[in-house]
């Protein structure tokens, strides 16, 4: 990838550059509305009879009904500081604050960890507050939080 490429590859991924857009399979709008909008608290937008979308933390994620989706987690994994990490998946990056209070929040929900909540990397330049947790229709989401958000794309 030359140069100029990266260069607008990054100012599109910048946080000036706005929310993004994730449109995700799942088999039960009902479902996908409890557990984005009451478990998680993503207030809903638009939607018709095969789709809704969410305000996830500030980006649109659009829940897709696709009776294909299959909830049973399996899949591929990948090692990551000794756990087996879910591929694929997708999340956000919270303040530490903010993922505390997420954290208690699915507790409260009952809402089962597929890797429990937990500090990775600790000492390293990674440190990251991080847990992983399937929604209703198998989807890996990983919520993640540094001490020192700097250090989110810092190297070891």
């Amino acid at each position: 990838m030359g140069p100029e490429l990266y260069g607008m590859l990054r100012a599109m991924s910048s946080p000036t550059a706005g929310p993004f857009h994730l449109a995700i399979p799942v088999d039960d709008l009902a479902a996908a509305r409890r557990f984005y909008g009451e478990v998680f608290g993503c207030p809903e937008g638009r939607s018709a009879d095969h789709w809704v979308d969410f305000d996830f933390f500030g980006h649109q994620l659009v829940c897709h009904l696709d009776k294909a989706a299959e909830a049973d987690g399996a899949g591929l994994h990948n090692p990551v500081d000794g756990d087996a990490v879910p591929v694929p998946h997708f999340g956000v990056v919270l303040s530490m604050a903010d993922w505390e209070a997420l954290v208690a929040r699915l507790q409260q929900h009952g809402v089962a960890f597929v890797l429990e909540p937990k500090v990775r990397f600790k000492g390293e330049v990674g440190e990251q507050a991080t847990f992983f947790l399937r929604d209703p229709a198998g989807n890996a989401l990983e919520f993640k939080a540094f001490a020192d958000p700097s250090r989110l794309f810092a190297r070891h």
